[in-house]
């Protein structure tokens, strides 16, 4: 039931399998979507980005001349699924990390041809290993950015074994130019990680990251602003965070605008930022592969805008200027004569 999503894919692929693997040295495991494309019968294309826990895997596996073993989860209860695409803390175990998302541990299974766990009640798990040495051809490929990725070079995964249940449900997905499915898995870690952001930064009031800049292209961060500057520090601390740092553009805003509202979001950036004094441009920064603007593949720019209401020591010398606002007088009168209109 493998599907080939866009006319110009280049072959089949899987693209909701979670892939596991576990840290070479350390035994931790992993949960991850990497998209497959199939070769033949045994052996796929196993696209892993360069910034993912898959692939320092298999890095730390190609440096000690071994094979990793990798086990490919279809279907599943919505926690481990959840749990293989959430960009937890690095170190912390992904099925642990599904136990705490159900408040009730996961129970696995050993494979039958590799050292690893796969949840008990995965619908299809295929076994095999990743040979970090074995690199071909893989793409193109019509991702959610809403481009084709072009032809490059990644690991195969060869096939070892099968498990299935008995009458299994193949469970995939197709991405493409926002907004499809995938965009309301990622509006869920969007919300599920904001106290994680505030943990770290607690000036923070709310996140968003809009499905039409998929996800990793662009963000809005409301704060509590105390001083000068302080937007500038929250960028910066979260291109520092995890798969935040492939994030390309950044915008904050004070905490009386709704991040969630692009009108209001483009009302401070017009009325609150100066191009010259509140833009920051970052060159040479680590990217998404899949960004298909970036000059060089996993490497590009990042832009960021202070959209927050600036201060004499930001370089603002005006007077502050006043808000149009309803006063509470006129809003509680008109509000008290709505019976009398017969409304």
């Amino acid at each position: 039931p493998i599907i080939k999503s866009w006319p110009d894919d280049a072959e089949r692929f899987i693209t909701l399998g979670l892939v596991a693997t576990k840290h070479p040295e350390t035994g931790v495991r992993n949960l991850g979507v990497f998209r497959m494309q199939i070769i033949d019968k045994t052996h796929a294309s196993m696209h892993w980005q360069k910034h993912k826990r898959g692939a320092n895997h298999a890095d730390i596996s190609k440096d000690k001349g071994e094979k990793i073993p990798t086990a490919i989860i279809i279907g599943g209860e919505p926690a481990t699924v959840f749990s293989s695409i959430a960009p937890v803390p690095e170190g912390l175990d992904k099925y642990l990390f599904a136990g705490i998302t159900r408040k009730e541990g996961i129970k696995t299974v050993k494979c039958k041809t590799i050292d690893l766990e796969v949840p008990a009640n995965a619908e299809i798990v295929l076994e095999g290993y990743v040979d970090p040495e074995d690199i071909r051809d893989e793409g193109p490929f019509g991702d959610h950015t809403g481009y084709y990725t072009p032809v490059e070079p990644y690991p195969t995964f060869t096939l070892t074994g099968i498990m299935r249940r008995k009458n299994p449900v193949y469970l995939t997905t197709v991405v493409g130019k926002p907004i499809l499915e995938d965009a309301y898995i990622g509006k869920v870690i969007e919300r599920s990680f904001l106290p994680l952001v505030q943990m770290f930064h607690p000036e923070v009031v709310d996140f968003s990251m809009p499905a039409a800049g998929w996800f990793q292209g662009f963000a809005v961060i409301s704060i509590k602003k105390r001083y000068p500057g302080q937007a500038k520090k929250v960028m910066m601390g979260l291109w520092g965070m995890g798969q935040l740092s492939l994030t390309k553009m950044f915008v904050v805003v004070d905490e009386d605008i709704n991040v969630h509202d692009m009108d209001d979001v483009i009302w401070a950036i017009t009325t609150r930022s100066d191009a010259a004094r509140d833009t920051i441009i970052i060159n040479n920064t680590p990217t998404d592969t899949l960004d298909p603007a970036s000059p060089l593949v996993n490497l590009g720019s990042k832009m960021g805008i202070d959209a927050t209401q600036k201060t004499r020591e930001e370089g603002y010398m005006r007077e502050i200027q006043q808000q149009v606002k309803v006063d509470d007088k006129t809003k509680n009168l008109v509000d008290s004569k709505w019976s009398d209109y017969g409304l």
